[in-house]
């Protein structure tokens, strides 16, 4: 039976309606087995940037080491129900520490989340969480385990980069696939086996969706991949190199009703990667 543990973590979004990853976050754990749950205590106070530039950040480094030790609990691989799309951060910072191979990151993401908190136009984490991945960004908040090298990284499914975020890319290893490139989902794998990695952590924003498939995101953008797409593409993934872990993150539920409506697509998600 697969392992879930449930952060939710709401301190590192960027949105007014940040609180509403608490609601997506138990609305999905919801329908998990509870005995196949690990629950990991959040701050309730948003938390102090102490000197990082980063929001919020003395909570975020709280979660984070709870995330950790909790995660030393339980079999790999577990999978990580945010809470925002920053969970990933410790989460993967606690895979590449366990030290058994090289480990490629998939980043299902429609933001590229690249930016540090000198480049960052709204101060959140989250908007920071791959760049704190590569081992860029504020120190404290940045995995001790080991960085992720850029040529081990697959953005999928991007469709809104900032101009610094465009820069980076432009000159970086990282690989970058658009919603369109996923319509064939060995695109994606052949990408991750390309990297050379013998294990994989495959990250989800659910914002990667296209609107039409999903309501309850914080920052919706157009033109998004379809819930078969996404499924296809981490089956494909799966068959060629063993899970070393995962996340589903970023839901924000308007209401519970609508939180309902929008648990098929996400549950086929999670199934995908279990």
């Amino acid at each position: 039976m697969a392992r879930f543990v449930v952060v939710p973590q709401w301190q590192g979004s960027p949105s007014s309606r940040a609180m509403a990853h608490i609601d997506g976050a138990e609305a999905i754990a919801g329908d998990l087995p509870r005995s196949a749950c690990t629950f990991v205590e959040v701050p309730l106070e948003a938390g102090e940037p102490l000197g990082t530039g980063v929001l919020r950040a003395s909570a975020l480094i709280r979660t984070r080491d709870a995330l950790t030790a909790a995660l030393d609990d339980v079999p790999t691989p577990a999978i990580v129900i945010g809470g925002d799309c920053s969970v990933s951060v410790g989460a993967i910072g606690h895979a590449v520490a366990r030290g058994e191979g090289p480990l490629a990151v998939v980043w299902f993401d429609a933001h590229a989340d690249l930016h540090t908190p000198d480049t960052s136009p709204s101060g959140a984490y989250a908007g920071m969480a791959l760049r704190a991945v590569l081992g860029d960004g504020a120190a404290e908040l940045v995995p001790s385990g080991g960085a992720v090298a850029p040529r081990q990284v697959v953005l999928a499914g991007v469709r809104m980069l900032d101009p610094e975020e465009d820069e980076l890319l432009a000159d970086s290893d990282l690989t970058s696939l658009t919603p369109s490139d996923l319509a064939d989902p060995e695109a994606l794998a052949d990408a991750v086996a390309a990297t050379g990695a013998s294990r994989v952590y495959i990250h989800v924003d659910l914002d990667v969706l296209d609107p039409a498939e999903i309501t309850g995101v914080s920052s919706p953008e157009p033109f998004g991949v379809t819930p078969a797409a996404l499924v296809a593409a981490i089956a494909a993934v799966r068959a060629r190199l063993p899970l070393a872990g995962a996340t589903v993150a970023g839901f924000t539920p308007q209401t519970p009703g609508a939180a309902v409506e929008d648990l098929g697509a996400i549950l086929r998600v999670i199934g995908a990667l279990a």
